[in-house]
């Protein structure tokens, strides 16, 4: 039998707290009820996920850097690391995989801090401002770069 693609799903800090968090701006899903969401959509694209969130910086790089060689790619919600963490930069095009970046909310209708994004210069795409809908949108964009990789 042949070996699901394996994708990662990392979140950083405050994504813990989604769903009582700023709901007017982050939602009302909790991140368990985007990580269902995914692992359905997962199974349906032919995928297996690994769902994974934390508050530390450098937990992200450490799993990040294991992502290499043992996943076919990542979605990120840097959450606010993504505009401060060149670490994390760093990490992902070490890493080789395609990656897409993911924001709850439209970065760019926000303050003005959260306009860049160093994680975003590793991303093949950015999904940002559709809730807990572009999870599920990075992945069916992954599994559609993963298939026209494989058919190459």
């Amino acid at each position: 039998m042949a070996t699901l693609p394996h994708v990662l799903v990392l979140n950083g800090p405050n994504l813990n707290m989604l769903g009582v968090r700023e709901p007017s701006i982050y939602g009302r899903d909790s991140l368990q009820d985007i990580e269902s969401a995914c692992q359905q959509r997962a199974r349906e694209l032919g995928l297996s996920l690994d769902f994974r969130q934390t508050n530390l910086e450098g937990e992200l790089v450490t799993w990040i850097q294991q992502a290499r060689g043992n996943a076919a790619a990542i979605v990120i919600n840097p959450a606010a690391y993504g505009h401060t963490s060149i670490a994390l930069l760093d990490a992902l095009l070490i890493a080789e995989l395609p990656v897409i970046e993911v924001h709850l909310s439209n970065i760019f209708r926000r303050e003005d801090y959260r306009h860049h994004t160093y994680v975003s210069q590793a991303a093949s795409g950015v999904i940002c401002g559709l809730g807990a809908q572009g999870y599920l949108l990075a992945l069916d964009a992954l599994a559609t770069i993963l298939k026209n990789k494989k058919d190459r």
